[in-house]
């Protein structure tokens, strides 16, 4: 993995990147799933029902959204770090909030600063990624990032059923205090600047609003950015859906939820090991094809299985899961690494409004769909194969419309690696 474009000053190595990268990204997903084992405890404590409490999570969704619109801007303004710094702070006091709220109102409302500042990690570590490597070695580092941050939403259900073994909800609070104190520390400590003062652009928001609206505009942007949202929201309905997927119809308790996420989020880790690995050897477009069959296969065999029985039973009401997230993991590295290449200047805003996309999907998802059809698990598994269908026709679309010689869009676009 070649390090051409690492800043001289910086003297960490590639794999420590990627694993600080990787912390980076994992307290968002932390931050939804160590909270589901409590949802009961935290019913009784709070008087909230499951929709009530389902807003937990699109509160945080819907801030995050809110917000993933200025992270980018910012990072490419003032820095890469400073930013990055700057939101593990806030995120820091409010799980504070969140560890010392009484009442559901509360709890939403620091739950809602929590996800004001969660996306930093991910989204400026996006932009760190594209600042150092260029090509296949970007595709190799993204591919590590996210097998390493592939496994936070499998563990983090699991520590928060252990923390509840032994104390209340609180401390599942408490420990997402200790652990983006770490990152802070961490990042304090670790991280280079990327994005030296020479290459950064002046904030200001009129221009700001214009090269949104210009990005937005794009319609090989609309066109990758909707491909890489639908397809991770197959994925994401079950995750969403996890309280009711888990305890409701797996019927299993608040210790179990490894059940469901490990195999999941295994299925993710190992398709982020067979992109790196990919790299280089076979083209991007036909990664991505492998990986939408994958989860075709996927969501004909959740399907059918859900036809075939009343009563969900182990494995085979995770195995779609575990294929589906090995699939998604073939197709986002490559559709993530495609819109950054689009804006080479703006990489922060590229990877912001990509954010704000999938996060507005999520969000619908974990506040709509979910509390509408978490109670059947074939209504889940027909609305999951709905969105893996939508994710592939816009990667259809995208690859027509480049076969043609047409999807550059309003600027000049590198195609997707090994073009389509």
């Amino acid at each position: 993995m070649a390090a051409a474009n690492l800043p001289p000053a910086s003297t960490i190595s590639l794999r420590r990147l990627a694993l600080l990268l990787a912390g980076l990204a994992m307290f968002g997903p932390f931050s939804i799933d160590t909270i589901f084992p409590a949802f009961p405890q935290l019913g009784g404590q709070l008087g909230a029902d499951k929709l009530a409490l389902q807003q937990t999570i699109s509160v945080y969704l819907i801030a995050y959204a809110v917000t993933s619109v200025v992270h980018g801007p910012l990072s490419d303004a003032f820095g890469r770090r400073r930013v990055i710094i700057a939101g593990l702070a806030v995120f820091t006091l409010a799980s504070v909030g969140c560890a010392l709220s009484t009442d559901l109102t509360t709890l939403l409302v620091f739950r809602a600063l929590q996800g004001l500042s969660a996306g930093v990690g991910l989204i400026v570590g996006r932009a760190v990624i594209r600042d150092v490597l260029d090509g296949d070695d970007a595709q190799r580092l993204m591919s590590q990032v996210s097998m390493i941050f592939g496994i936070a939403p499998a563990i983090a259900p699991i520590i928060g059923g252990w923390i509840l073994g032994w104390s209340r909800w609180p401390a599942i609070f408490w420990f997402l205090v200790g652990f983006s104190v770490l990152l802070l520390l961490a990042t304090w400590r670790l991280l280079p600047e990327t994005h030296p003062p020479e290459a950064r652009l002046e904030l200001r928001p009129r221009r700001l609003v214009r090269d949104y609206v210009s990005i937005l505009l794009n319609t090989r942007f609309q066109r990758l950015a909707a491909a890489a949202a639908f397809n991770f929201g197959a994925l994401f309905l079950y995750i969403a859906s996890a309280p009711a997927f888990v305890l409701d119809l797996l019927r299993m308790d608040e210790r179990q939820f490894g059940w469901f996420f490990v195999p999941t989020i295994g299925g993710m880790v190992l398709g982020a090991w067979v992109s790196g690995r990919a790299a280089g050897r076979i083209s991007g477009a036909r990664l991505v094809g492998i990986g939408f069959a994958v989860s075709a296969v996927a969501a004909v065999f959740n399907v059918a299985y859900n036809l075939s029985t009343d009563v969900l039973q182990l494995p085979w009401a995770v195995v779609p899961m575990t294929l589906n997230a090995f699939g998604i993991a073939l197709v986002f590295p490559i559709l993530t690494l495609a819109v950054l290449d689009m804006y080479p200047r703006q990489r922060g805003s590229a990877s912001s409004l990509q954010a704000f996309t999938a996060l507005v999907s999520n969000a619908l998802i974990a506040g709509v769909v979910s509390p509408w059809l978490s109670g059947n698990g074939l209504w889940l598994a027909v609305a999951a194969g709905l969105f893996t269908a939508a994710g592939w026709a816009f990667w259809r679309w995208e690859a027509v419309v480049s076969a043609n010689g047409n999807g550059r869009g309003r600027s000049a676009t590198p195609r997707v690696p090994d073009s389509l």
